[in-house]
């Protein structure tokens, strides 16, 4: 006969909230626990992460390095990595039959290379634990009751009662609406981790062509980063775009994303970049530009480039001073205009959530609402793409498995 009372109660039956459960009933077998996940399917987003490989984590072993890759978030989850990080969630997966695989990149996959092995191990894991899934059921409201226990009621009109209850339901604006009528206070949503939109004809036509190592900055935010960028059929992205959008990700908000931004297509300081030119202007003087790309740039870059200058019909002994110095400018610090911005691939990623401030970061439980829990993107936690978020979710979870008793 099934029970309507229940040790735990979790709300979300996504990452965060299955190993939540599954840490928690591994460790008190003997307890009842309840997902409860709103929607027709169990860990939809592990499905399809990582073009359906699920990048579950990122190949970082200290915690002062990993929680740079946090532009949210980094100092209130040190002390948790501490206690549960990358090599812990190897092991984790490794202890309960997935091997695992780190790429070059530092991303790390199932070695199957398909989220279905994570969801056969997560599925199987809480069905074998003993623990209740319930879909197409979503909480409604919560009530606190005088011993701290909760009353949930749910989409589907029932009421459950519950000892402790955890909230995993990611960036759902549905339940921090209803956590801001318990007092809780939300940072609204914002995007994060997208690409910038550009018309210039520096970059006109090249989709695909893509600089190994750049650097970004917004003009009036004091970052920069580096990494590579692609050119895209609206403007630039690339792991260099995607860091930079996603630490500025409230600041561009502000500035409804119209912004400049200036690259180097080439880091190099000032004076090597001359001593470059006057020394293809004295050895090869009568060379075009448009044809020694003495840079090193992607060959249709730089032929834009010099287009872009009118410099491409020319020879290098035949440039000016100021010619030169517009290109040196161009290579070191070419600025663009940016107005708008566009979604990574298939992802939208929001920083938002729960003000950190409010929780407890050695349980996760409530500072206000006692044995109230939350874990994963609910919180104002957001990060760099590599698996990150995915280890956040990790940690959150495994930290309310020790301390639900």
């Amino acid at each position: 006969m099934e029970i309507n009372k229940y040790d735990f109660i979790i709300i979300g039956g996504g990452a965060a909230g299955f190993f939540t459960a599954i840490n928690i009933a591994e460790i008190n077998p003997e307890k009842h626990i309840l997902i409860l996940e709103k929607s027709g399917k169990f860990l939809d987003k592990v499905r399809i992460s990582g073009g359906g490989r699920c990048n579950v984590t990122y190949a970082c072993w200290e915690p002062k390095e990993l929680v740079r890759y946090y532009p949210r978030g980094s100092k209130e989850l040190l002390g948790p990595f501490h206690r549960f990080m990358s090599g812990d969630m190897l092991s984790w997966l490794d202890d309960h039959g997935v091997e695992t695989k780190i790429e070059s990149d530092g991303r790390i996959f199932p070695a199957s290379n398909t989220s279905q092995t994570i969801l056969d191990c997560f599925l199987g894991q809480a069905q074998n634990l003993g623990v209740t899934m319930k879909l197409s059921e979503g909480m409604k409201d919560f009530t606190q009751n005088v011993d701290h226990t909760f009353t949930v009621s749910t989409t589907k009109d029932q009421n459950y009662l519950c000892d402790k209850l955890v909230i995993a339901t990611g960036g759902s604006k549905s339940i921090w609406k209803l956590l801001q009528a318990k007092n809780v206070r939300i940072n609204p949503p914002v995007p994060s981790l997208f690409t910038f939109n550009i018309d210039n004809p520096i970059i006109k036509d090249l989709p695909g062509v893509s600089v190994e190592y750049a650097e970004v900055e917004i003009n009036g935010f004091k970052m920069k980063t580096t990494g590579p960028i692609m050119i895209t059929h609206w403007g630039l992205s690339g792991p260099g775009i995607l860091k930079l959008s996603a630490w500025a990700a409230r600041w561009l908000n502000q500035k409804d994303y119209e912004f400049t931004i200036r690259v180097a297509w080439k880091q190099i300081k000032i004076a090597e970049a001359m001593r470059l030119i006057l020394r293809q202007k004295k050895k090869h003087g009568a060379n075009k530009t448009v044809t020694d790309n003495i840079f090193y740039l992607p060959k249709r870059l730089w032929k834009n480039i010099t287009l872009h200058l009118k410099i491409n019909t020319k020879n290098w002994a035949d440039l000016s001073k100021v010619e030169i110095q517009k290109l040196i400018d161009t290579v070191r610090s070419c600025a663009f205009k940016v107005s708008g911005k566009s979604t990574n691939k298939d992802e939208f990623v929001t920083s938002g959530g729960i003000v950190l401030n409010q929780v407890n970061f050695k349980t996760m439980e409530s500072k206000n609402i006692r044995n109230l829990f939350f874990a994963g993107e609910i919180l104002d936690i957001d990060a760099l793409t590599g698996g990150f978020n995915f280890q956040s979710a990790w940690t959150t979870g495994w930290i309310i498995s020790q301390n639900c008793y």
